[in-house]
Protein backbone atom coordinates (compact mmCIF):
# COMPACT_ATOMS: atom_id res chain seq x y z
CA UNK A 1 0.00 0.00 0.00
CA UNK A 2 1.60 3.37 -0.90
CA UNK A 3 2.51 6.09 1.39
CA UNK A 4 -0.73 8.03 0.32
CA UNK A 5 -3.03 5.08 2.26
CA UNK A 6 -1.60 6.55 5.54
CA UNK A 7 -4.31 8.96 7.10
CA UNK A 8 -4.38 10.61 10.97
CA UNK A 9 -7.20 8.33 11.53
CA UNK A 10 -4.82 5.51 10.72
CA UNK A 11 -1.68 6.10 12.38
CA UNK A 12 -1.52 5.94 15.72
CA UNK A 13 -4.19 2.56 15.90
CA UNK A 14 -1.36 -0.08 16.57
CA UNK A 15 -0.34 2.37 19.57
CA UNK A 16 -4.04 2.52 21.13
CA UNK A 17 -4.59 -1.03 20.78
CA UNK A 18 -1.34 -1.91 22.73
CA UNK A 19 -1.99 0.70 25.48
CA UNK A 20 -5.31 -1.45 25.83
CA UNK A 21 -3.63 -4.41 26.37
CA UNK A 22 -1.17 -3.06 28.54
CA UNK A 23 -3.93 -1.83 30.50
CA UNK A 24 -6.12 -5.13 30.43
CA UNK A 25 -2.52 -6.64 31.81
CA UNK A 26 -1.89 -4.14 34.19
CA UNK A 27 -5.78 -4.52 35.55
CA UNK A 28 -5.29 -8.40 35.81
CA UNK A 29 -2.38 -8.19 37.61
CA UNK A 30 -3.89 -5.43 40.06
CA UNK A 31 -7.28 -7.86 40.60
CA UNK A 32 -4.88 -10.89 41.21
CA UNK A 33 -3.35 -8.71 44.46
CA UNK A 34 -6.49 -8.17 45.78
CA UNK A 35 -7.94 -11.17 45.32
CA UNK A 36 -4.56 -13.13 46.83
CA UNK A 37 -5.16 -10.92 49.96
CA UNK A 38 -9.22 -11.17 50.16
CA UNK A 39 -11.58 -7.77 48.84
CA UNK A 40 -13.26 -8.06 52.50
CA UNK A 41 -10.27 -8.19 53.90
CA UNK A 42 -8.75 -5.62 52.34
CA UNK A 43 -11.69 -3.41 52.28
CA UNK A 44 -12.19 -3.45 56.50
CA UNK A 45 -8.31 -2.63 56.29
CA UNK A 46 -8.49 0.10 54.36
CA UNK A 47 -11.71 1.50 56.75
CA UNK A 48 -9.48 1.08 59.78
CA UNK A 49 -6.42 2.36 58.81
CA UNK A 50 -8.23 5.38 57.27
CA UNK A 51 -9.72 5.61 60.90
CA UNK A 52 -6.22 5.34 62.42
CA UNK A 53 -4.73 8.06 59.54
CA UNK A 54 -8.05 10.38 60.46
CA UNK A 55 -6.93 10.49 64.19
CA UNK A 56 -3.41 11.04 63.95
CA UNK A 57 -4.17 13.94 61.42
CA UNK A 58 -6.39 15.58 64.64
CA UNK A 59 -3.90 14.89 67.14
CA UNK A 60 -0.02 14.64 65.87
CA UNK A 61 0.62 18.13 66.07
CA UNK A 62 -0.89 19.18 69.41
CA UNK A 63 0.88 15.70 71.46
CA UNK A 64 4.14 15.97 70.22
CA UNK A 65 7.19 17.59 71.78
CA UNK A 66 5.88 19.71 74.97
CA UNK A 67 1.70 18.83 74.27
CA UNK A 68 -1.19 19.61 76.49
CA UNK A 69 -0.98 16.62 78.70
CA UNK A 70 -4.85 16.55 78.88
CA UNK A 71 -4.96 16.53 75.19
CA UNK A 72 -1.96 13.88 75.06
CA UNK A 73 -3.94 11.45 77.51
CA UNK A 74 -6.79 11.98 75.31
CA UNK A 75 -5.27 11.05 72.25
CA UNK A 76 -3.21 7.81 73.53
CA UNK A 77 -7.09 6.68 75.62
CA UNK A 78 -8.60 7.04 71.92
CA UNK A 79 -5.79 4.89 69.91
CA UNK A 80 -6.03 2.46 72.93
CA UNK A 81 -10.29 2.58 72.32
CA UNK A 82 -9.37 1.61 68.19
CA UNK A 83 -6.74 -1.36 68.96
CA UNK A 84 -9.09 -2.74 71.28
CA UNK A 85 -12.21 -2.52 68.79
CA UNK A 86 -10.12 -4.57 66.31
CA UNK A 87 -11.55 -8.24 65.79
CA UNK A 88 -9.37 -10.95 66.95
CA UNK A 89 -8.88 -12.08 63.06
CA UNK A 90 -8.63 -8.61 61.59
CA UNK A 91 -5.44 -8.23 58.81
CA UNK A 92 -2.16 -7.27 59.88
CA UNK A 93 -3.69 -6.84 64.07
CA UNK A 94 -0.13 -7.05 65.11
CA UNK A 95 1.07 -4.23 63.82
CA UNK A 96 -1.71 -2.22 64.92
CA UNK A 97 -1.27 -3.35 68.41
CA UNK A 98 3.06 -2.77 67.79
CA UNK A 99 1.69 1.03 67.22
CA UNK A 100 -0.69 1.14 69.80
CA UNK A 101 2.61 0.22 72.07
CA UNK A 102 5.03 2.95 70.32
CA UNK A 103 2.70 5.37 71.09
CA UNK A 104 1.85 4.57 74.94
CA UNK A 105 4.58 6.33 76.25
CA UNK A 106 5.10 9.36 78.53
CA UNK A 107 6.28 11.98 75.32
CA UNK A 108 6.17 11.35 71.75
CA UNK A 109 8.92 13.03 69.24
CA UNK A 110 9.24 13.38 65.38
CA UNK A 111 11.11 10.53 65.74
CA UNK A 112 8.52 8.15 67.35
CA UNK A 113 5.54 9.45 64.44
CA UNK A 114 8.76 8.26 62.19
CA UNK A 115 9.12 5.00 63.79
CA UNK A 116 4.80 4.69 63.84
CA UNK A 117 4.42 5.09 59.69
CA UNK A 118 7.44 3.10 59.07
CA UNK A 119 5.81 0.59 61.50
CA UNK A 120 2.19 0.57 59.25
CA UNK A 121 4.09 0.48 55.70
CA UNK A 122 2.86 -3.00 55.43
CA UNK A 123 -1.27 -1.97 55.98
CA UNK A 124 -0.18 1.11 53.65
CA UNK A 125 1.29 -1.47 50.96
CA UNK A 126 -2.06 -3.77 51.48
CA UNK A 127 -4.69 -0.81 51.29
CA UNK A 128 -2.56 0.52 47.95
CA UNK A 129 -3.88 -3.12 46.60
CA UNK A 130 -7.14 -1.65 46.34
CA UNK A 131 -5.87 1.45 45.11
CA UNK A 132 -3.74 -0.06 42.60
CA UNK A 133 -6.91 -1.81 41.12
CA UNK A 134 -9.16 1.56 40.68
CA UNK A 135 -6.01 3.21 38.90
CA UNK A 136 -5.47 0.29 36.59
CA UNK A 137 -9.30 0.14 35.98
CA UNK A 138 -9.30 3.99 35.01
CA UNK A 139 -6.71 3.24 32.75
CA UNK A 140 -8.27 0.21 31.49
CA UNK A 141 -11.87 2.38 30.76
CA UNK A 142 -9.40 5.40 29.23
CA UNK A 143 -7.24 3.37 26.54
CA UNK A 144 -10.81 1.54 25.26
CA UNK A 145 -12.66 4.41 25.26
CA UNK A 146 -9.23 5.78 23.18
CA UNK A 147 -10.08 2.77 20.77
CA UNK A 148 -13.42 4.04 20.79
CA UNK A 149 -13.02 7.57 19.86
CA UNK A 150 -10.77 6.16 17.35
CA UNK A 151 -13.29 3.82 15.69
CA UNK A 152 -15.81 6.73 15.77
CA UNK A 153 -12.96 8.85 13.58
CA UNK A 154 -12.28 5.89 11.10
CA UNK A 155 -16.29 5.55 10.60
CA UNK A 156 -16.32 9.19 9.99
CA UNK A 157 -13.22 9.52 7.99
CA UNK A 158 -14.57 6.45 5.77
CA UNK A 159 -17.61 8.15 5.20
CA UNK A 160 -15.87 11.20 4.31
CA UNK A 161 -13.27 9.14 1.52
CA UNK A 162 -16.60 6.95 0.11
CA UNK A 163 -18.20 10.42 -0.64
CA UNK A 164 -15.20 11.79 -2.06
CA UNK A 165 -15.23 8.76 -4.30
CA UNK A 166 -18.84 9.25 -5.37
CA UNK A 167 -17.98 12.87 -6.73
CA UNK A 168 -14.91 11.24 -8.37
CA UNK A 169 -17.23 9.05 -10.35
CA UNK A 170 -20.00 12.24 -11.29
CA UNK A 171 -20.02 13.57 -15.24
CA UNK A 172 -17.97 16.70 -14.57
CA UNK A 173 -19.38 17.40 -17.99
CA UNK A 174 -23.15 17.04 -17.59
CA UNK A 175 -25.10 20.15 -18.23
CA UNK A 176 -25.50 21.74 -14.52
CA UNK A 177 -26.30 25.20 -16.04
CA UNK A 178 -30.02 23.34 -16.58
CA UNK A 179 -30.23 23.74 -12.72
CA UNK A 180 -28.19 26.67 -11.90
CA UNK A 181 -30.09 28.96 -14.15
CA UNK A 182 -33.35 28.17 -12.92
CA UNK A 183 -31.96 28.42 -9.31
CA UNK A 184 -29.89 31.81 -9.91
CA UNK A 185 -32.87 33.41 -11.38
CA UNK A 186 -35.14 32.68 -8.40
CA UNK A 187 -32.47 33.71 -6.20
CA UNK A 188 -32.24 37.22 -7.67
CA UNK A 189 -35.17 37.53 -7.96
CA UNK A 190 -36.37 36.63 -4.27
CA UNK A 191 -33.88 38.54 -2.86
CA UNK A 192 -34.69 42.01 -5.15
CA UNK A 193 -38.25 41.07 -3.58
CA UNK A 194 -37.46 40.84 0.06
CA UNK A 195 -34.73 43.70 -0.09
CA UNK A 196 -38.39 46.12 -1.50
CA UNK A 197 -40.34 44.51 0.78
CA UNK A 198 -38.04 45.08 4.17
CA UNK A 199 -37.44 48.76 2.44
CA UNK A 200 -41.16 49.39 1.98
CA UNK A 201 -43.04 47.60 4.66
CA UNK A 202 -43.41 48.76 7.88
CA UNK A 203 -41.58 47.11 11.16
CA UNK A 204 -44.11 45.80 12.58
CA UNK A 205 -45.04 44.20 9.07
CA UNK A 206 -41.96 42.75 8.78
CA UNK A 207 -41.65 41.20 11.76
CA UNK A 208 -44.77 39.78 11.88
CA UNK A 209 -43.76 37.98 8.65
CA UNK A 210 -40.78 36.80 10.14
CA UNK A 211 -42.93 35.54 13.27
CA UNK A 212 -45.04 33.32 10.94
CA UNK A 213 -42.22 31.67 9.27
CA UNK A 214 -41.69 29.84 12.88
CA UNK A 215 -44.32 27.51 11.11
CA UNK A 216 -42.13 26.41 8.49
CA UNK A 217 -38.75 24.88 10.27
CA UNK A 218 -36.76 24.59 5.93
CA UNK A 219 -37.00 28.83 6.42
CA UNK A 220 -34.71 29.72 8.87
CA UNK A 221 -35.22 33.02 9.73
CA UNK A 222 -34.04 34.37 13.20
CA UNK A 223 -37.29 34.78 15.26
CA UNK A 224 -37.55 38.44 16.01
CA UNK A 225 -36.60 39.31 19.69
CA UNK A 226 -39.59 39.12 21.85
CA UNK A 227 -39.02 43.07 23.12
CA UNK A 228 -38.43 44.32 19.95
CA UNK A 229 -41.35 42.65 18.37
CA UNK A 230 -43.64 44.14 21.16
CA UNK A 231 -42.24 47.51 20.79
CA UNK A 232 -43.43 47.46 17.24
CA UNK A 233 -46.50 46.13 17.99
CA UNK A 234 -47.34 49.24 20.44
CA UNK A 235 -45.92 51.89 19.87
CA UNK A 236 -46.31 54.38 16.55
CA UNK A 237 -43.03 54.51 15.60
CA UNK A 238 -43.21 50.49 14.67
CA UNK A 239 -45.11 51.96 11.80
CA UNK A 240 -42.45 53.14 10.26
CA UNK A 241 -39.49 51.54 8.29
CA UNK A 242 -36.71 49.12 9.32
CA UNK A 243 -34.23 51.96 8.04
CA UNK A 244 -35.94 54.62 9.56
CA UNK A 245 -36.36 53.14 13.45
CA UNK A 246 -32.45 51.93 12.61
CA UNK A 247 -32.03 55.90 11.92
CA UNK A 248 -34.17 56.43 15.02
CA UNK A 249 -31.91 54.52 17.25
CA UNK A 250 -28.60 56.14 16.38
CA UNK A 251 -30.50 60.17 17.61
CA UNK A 252 -29.76 61.29 20.71
CA UNK A 253 -32.14 61.42 23.22
CA UNK A 254 -33.34 65.08 23.00
CA UNK A 255 -33.74 65.26 19.00
CA UNK A 256 -35.27 61.75 19.56
CA UNK A 257 -37.77 62.77 21.65
CA UNK A 258 -39.38 65.13 18.74
CA UNK A 259 -39.87 62.16 16.49
CA UNK A 260 -41.21 59.45 18.55
CA UNK A 261 -43.61 58.87 21.78
CA UNK A 262 -41.19 57.86 24.93
CA UNK A 263 -37.90 57.88 23.44
CA UNK A 264 -36.48 55.79 26.08
CA UNK A 265 -38.74 53.29 25.08
CA UNK A 266 -37.55 53.28 21.53
CA UNK A 267 -33.88 53.58 22.89
CA UNK A 268 -34.26 49.91 24.98
CA UNK A 269 -35.90 47.89 22.53
CA UNK A 270 -34.96 48.55 19.06
CA UNK A 271 -30.84 50.57 20.07
CA UNK A 272 -30.30 47.02 21.68
CA UNK A 273 -31.00 44.98 18.45
CA UNK A 274 -29.56 47.28 15.38
CA UNK A 275 -27.82 44.26 14.35
CA UNK A 276 -30.06 41.78 14.77
CA UNK A 277 -32.15 43.99 11.80
CA UNK A 278 -29.01 44.95 10.04
CA UNK A 279 -28.76 41.36 8.94
CA UNK A 280 -32.02 40.69 7.75
CA UNK A 281 -32.01 39.79 4.48
CA UNK A 282 -33.37 37.07 1.81
CA UNK A 283 -30.47 34.57 2.49
CA UNK A 284 -32.90 32.27 4.19
CA UNK A 285 -35.67 32.48 1.20
CA UNK A 286 -32.58 31.49 -1.29
CA UNK A 287 -31.91 27.83 -2.61
CA UNK A 288 -28.84 26.57 -1.95
CA UNK A 289 -25.99 25.98 -4.93
CA UNK A 290 -25.14 23.03 -5.27
CA UNK A 291 -28.88 22.65 -4.88
CA UNK A 292 -30.05 19.94 -1.80
CA UNK A 293 -31.37 16.37 -2.56
CA UNK A 294 -34.64 16.32 -4.51
CA UNK A 295 -36.75 15.36 -1.85
CA UNK A 296 -35.44 18.06 0.33
CA UNK A 297 -35.80 20.42 -2.64
CA UNK A 298 -39.23 19.18 -2.70
CA UNK A 299 -40.30 19.73 0.84
CA UNK A 300 -38.34 23.51 0.70
CA UNK A 301 -40.25 24.65 -2.12
CA UNK A 302 -42.89 23.88 -0.80
CA UNK A 303 -42.62 25.84 2.36
CA UNK A 304 -40.94 28.46 0.68
CA UNK A 305 -44.18 29.08 -1.83
CA UNK A 306 -46.04 30.13 1.28
CA UNK A 307 -43.67 32.25 2.73
CA UNK A 308 -42.80 33.66 -0.63
CA UNK A 309 -46.36 34.19 -1.47
CA UNK A 310 -46.86 36.67 1.40
CA UNK A 311 -43.99 38.73 0.33
CA UNK A 312 -45.27 38.84 -3.14
CA UNK A 313 -48.41 40.44 -1.92
CA UNK A 314 -46.82 42.90 -0.17
CA UNK A 315 -44.14 44.02 -3.16
CA UNK A 316 -46.17 42.57 -6.13
CA UNK A 317 -43.10 40.12 -6.96
CA UNK A 318 -45.38 37.09 -8.78
CA UNK A 319 -42.26 36.89 -10.63
CA UNK A 320 -40.39 35.41 -7.94
CA UNK A 321 -43.08 32.53 -7.61
CA UNK A 322 -43.07 31.75 -11.23
CA UNK A 323 -39.19 31.33 -10.61
CA UNK A 324 -39.64 29.26 -7.53
CA UNK A 325 -42.55 26.79 -9.55
CA UNK A 326 -39.41 26.41 -12.09
CA UNK A 327 -36.79 25.43 -9.32
CA UNK A 328 -39.88 22.93 -7.58
CA UNK A 329 -39.75 21.38 -11.40
CA UNK A 330 -36.41 20.96 -11.79
CA UNK A 331 -36.36 17.04 -10.45
CA UNK A 332 -39.09 16.09 -12.42
CA UNK A 333 -38.08 17.25 -15.72
CA UNK A 334 -34.84 17.35 -15.50
CA UNK A 335 -32.18 13.89 -15.04
CA UNK A 336 -31.74 15.87 -11.41
CA UNK A 337 -29.62 13.67 -9.37
CA UNK A 338 -27.37 13.21 -12.10
CA UNK A 339 -27.29 16.98 -12.75
CA UNK A 340 -26.55 17.29 -8.75
CA UNK A 341 -23.80 14.99 -8.47
CA UNK A 342 -21.93 16.76 -11.38
CA UNK A 343 -22.65 20.42 -9.77
CA UNK A 344 -21.65 19.47 -6.01
CA UNK A 345 -18.13 17.66 -7.65
CA UNK A 346 -17.12 20.93 -9.36
CA UNK A 347 -17.65 22.81 -6.44
CA UNK A 348 -16.26 20.28 -4.12
CA UNK A 349 -13.01 18.75 -5.50
CA UNK A 350 -10.26 21.53 -5.77
CA UNK A 351 -7.51 20.22 -7.82
CA UNK A 352 -5.96 18.27 -4.63
CA UNK A 353 -8.77 15.84 -4.14
CA UNK A 354 -8.74 15.29 -8.09
CA UNK A 355 -5.19 14.46 -7.73
CA UNK A 356 -5.53 12.05 -5.06
CA UNK A 357 -8.73 10.85 -6.45
CA UNK A 358 -6.35 10.54 -9.82
CA UNK A 359 -3.43 8.96 -8.34
CA UNK A 360 -5.22 6.23 -6.27
CA UNK A 361 -4.71 8.00 -2.99
CA UNK A 362 -8.03 8.01 -2.56
CA UNK A 363 -8.73 4.36 -2.71
CA UNK A 364 -5.83 3.13 -1.07
CA UNK A 365 -6.71 5.28 2.39
CA UNK A 366 -10.63 4.16 2.11
CA UNK A 367 -9.01 0.48 2.27
CA UNK A 368 -6.28 1.42 5.27
CA UNK A 369 -9.23 2.97 7.52
CA UNK A 370 -11.53 0.23 6.83
CA UNK A 371 -8.99 -2.33 7.78
CA UNK A 372 -8.19 -1.01 10.77
CA UNK A 373 -12.10 0.17 11.67
CA UNK A 374 -12.37 -3.96 11.25
CA UNK A 375 -9.39 -4.53 13.47
CA UNK A 376 -10.72 -1.86 15.90
CA UNK A 377 -14.39 -3.75 15.71
CA UNK A 378 -12.57 -7.02 16.91
CA UNK A 379 -10.52 -5.21 19.44
CA UNK A 380 -13.34 -4.24 21.30
CA UNK A 381 -15.22 -7.07 21.05
CA UNK A 382 -11.99 -8.63 22.60
CA UNK A 383 -11.63 -6.31 24.96
CA UNK A 384 -15.48 -5.55 27.10
CA UNK A 385 -15.96 -2.75 28.72
CA UNK A 386 -16.37 -2.04 32.62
Amino acid sequence: MSESAHSPAVADVDDLVSELADARADLREARERVEAVGEDTLQDLAERYEELDALFGRYEERVTGDGDFQTFIEFQGKVADFTERLPEKCHHRDIFEAVDDLLQQRRLTESDWAKVRDRLAPVRRDVKRLTDRETARDRYRGARAAVERRREDLADRVDELERLQRLGEADLDAPTERLREPIETYNERVTDAFDRFTGEASARTVLDFLATTRSYPLVEFQSPPADLQTYVEAYDAGTETISQLLSYADFSRSKLDHYVDEPDALKRNVATHRTYLRRLDADPLTVDWPPPAAGTLRYRCRELTSVVARVADRVDAEDALVALRDVRDLPRETDYEHLRESAQARAQLGPDERERLASGAVADELAACREAAARLDDVLAEYPSL
